[in-house]
């Protein structure tokens, strides 16, 4: 029986067998009826085009809170695949590792330390400032930074597992530079709504809402001249130009169609990806000094990133409003073409016409949100995300086995089955 052969993306992979799988010494050998998954397309292949139509023919992906992907090649055909991400044996006893548990041991009291950074006298900007930091979310990009901390300090030296305080002083930074780009964003696009309550702005004013935004932001700074390195410094200023200049991409389009999913990612690595690649490269640069451990640490934040944005566009239609702690269907409402809607175009060709107007016309938002239902534009944009995942598995799996890189294999997981 001809096999194909697969790479595993983990380095511990021990033996299984499974509706034609089997994962021995790093490699997958797959049955004649698996082959397809052989020429599975890159993420830089799947953009709208002739190149990626075979997919909204002949495929779908679905993700169950389990991780197992269900790959649907031919009416009556079905086949299942172990999770690619986290096919391997885990470097810890912990099975399904929750990778938010394990970072908080480094974030204990994390949103007082911001807090402590935000200190002022006046006591309006004050309350505004700590306004979002109430620890109600996950807090993700922090969370990731540790882990990816830890995760190299690992791999230079075995003996060293804790965080540098000037490791943990990044993780901090991070939420600041993303909560202010948050605050900048609701001005911005006007937003009422924000994790569940009312936007800064909504209460205090867009003048006001500006103003803390910039503060949080300069803040921000403060604290990473304190580092004192100024490669950090370096890097974590490029994420904030990084911010600005995805905000001017998001405000404008392409007129050529072609070009418009190249600008879409340009546009989400800029304002979503760039801080964690970057947060990832900084922490790998204060505890290893290796050049290749720095790019393996920027690729896992930045695939890791665009593929969060992907889902967050997904979440867009796919989503209530109470789940996303915000109302759905806003990106349509704000003119802005997503990757489900850039997909979704075709079959759709008519959605052209109204992505040209940002959706602007009576009943555009309505009809393009049908259009984007009746096609396979979510799919297409999981699919896409979960490849992206997939490459971030990819790159982390280069470090040494510890239970801190399982957890980053297991985030990607977290990212692509996330329902808020």
């Amino acid at each position: 029986m001809a096999s194909v052969v697969w790479r595993c993306c983990c380095r511990n992979v021990g033996s299984r067998r499974r509706l034609g799988i089997s994962c021995v010494r790093g490699r997958f050998l797959l049955s004649p009826a698996l082959e397809e998954w052989s020429r599975l397309p890159s993420p830089q292949s799947l953009v709208p085009g002739p190149q990626a139509s075979w997919f909204s023919t002949s495929s779908s992906l679905f993700f169950p809170k389990d991780g197992i992907l269900f790959w649907r090649t031919s009416p009556g055909f079905h086949s299942v695949a172990e999770r690619m991400y986290c096919c391997g044996k885990a470097y810890s006893d912990e099975k399904d590792m929750d990778p938010f548990k394990l970072g908080q041991r480094d974030l204990k009291n994390i949103y007082e330390d911001i807090k402590k950074e935000l200190f002022v006298s006046t006591a309006e900007l004050k309350d505004m400032c700590e306004y979002y930091f109430d620890g109600r979310g996950k807090a993700l990009r922090p969370v990731l930074v540790v882990l990816m901390a830890r995760a190299c300090n690992i791999h230079f030296n075995n003996c060293s597992r804790e965080v540098f305080a000037s490791q943990r002083s990044i993780a901090v930074i991070a939420e600041m530079i993303h909560t202010a780009s948050l605050v900048h964003d609701d001005v911005i696009d006007g937003s009422d709504s924000r994790r569940g309550k009312s936007t800064i702005n909504r209460i205090w004013g867009e003048k006001k809402a500006v103003l803390a935004g910039d503060f949080i932001l300069s803040a921000a700074s403060v604290a990473l001249a304190r580092i004192g390195n100024t490669t950090i410094v370096s890097i974590l200023s490029q994420v904030i130009e990084d911010l600005v200049r995805g905000e001017f991409l998001q405000l404008g389009s392409k007129e050529n169609e072609s070009e418009r999913f190249a600008h879409y990612l340009e546009k989400t690595f800029k304002k979503t990806a760039s801080l964690i690649a970057n947060s990832c490269k900084a922490v790998s640069i204060l505890g290893c000094p290796d050049p290749k451990v720095h790019e393996i640490a920027y690729q896992y934040g930045k695939n890791v990133g665009i593929a969060f944005q992907l889902i967050d566009d997904v979440l867009d239609f796919t989503s209530c409003a109470d789940q996303m702690g915000k109302p759905t269907a806003a990106d349509l409402r704000l003119g802005l073409a997503t990757g489900p809607v850039l997909f979704a175009c075709q079959q759709f060709p008519e959605l052209n016409v109204m992505i040209m107007r940002r959706f602007c016309s009576p009943g555009d938002v309505e009809l393009a949100w049908q259009y984007v239902q009746q096609s396979d534009g979510v799919k297409q944009a999981t699919y896409l995300a979960q490849r992206y995942c997939h490459k971030a598995v990819a790159e982390i799996s280069k470090l040494h086995p510890s239970p801190e890189r399982d957890a980053l294999i297991q985030l990607t997981e977290s990212v692509l089955t996330r329902n808020k």
